[in-house]
């Protein structure tokens, strides 16, 4: 499982021109599953993004999380950082998870961080989005698990 943590001001998601998740400062979390992922994984990039100390405190120094600022999040789903670039000039999707099997894990991942305490909203899974994001810093954190 790879998530790609946005510190954002602001972002939001539109689908076919209309907004469907918006927020003010927090996390623009793009997810995507792979082979072989699962609750523990789902479990761990849960807590490790409710808990990340990203957030500037009051002397400017990342000591913060989301929690702690009371940010929202919004996570969407995307199959392409899975993408193996190595040969070609096309990239290979081949080791992302089938929609099947991530889309229920996408929904346990947001169940994770609402337990958590983060208000959280989503994209549209398997839908053209288009994403807003108002990277704050910027300040953008891999995580895998």
């Amino acid at each position: 499982m790879r998530a790609l943590l946005h510190r954002v001001s602001k972002a939001g998601v539109s689908v076919d021109g209309h907004t469907i998740s918006s927020i003010g400062k927090g996390l623009l979390i793009l997810l995507g599953i792979g082979h072989g992922d699962g609750e523990e994984q789902a479990k761990f990039l849960a807590e490790k993004s409710a808990n990340l100390r990203i957030f500037e405190d009051d002397q400017g120094k990342t000591n913060l999380s989301i929690l702690d600022v009371q940010g929202e999040a919004i996570v969407v789903s995307q199959f392409t950082l899975y993408a193996d670039t190595r040969k070609g000039r096309r990239p290979s999707f081949i080791d992302a998870a089938l929609p099947e099997v991530a889309e229920p894990l996408i929904r346990r991942f947001v169940e994770l961080l609402r337990e958590h305490g983060v208000l959280t909203q989503t994209g549209k899974f398997g839908a053209h989005m288009e994403v807003e994001i108002h990277n704050d810093g910027p300040l953008t954190i891999w995580l895998e698990k």
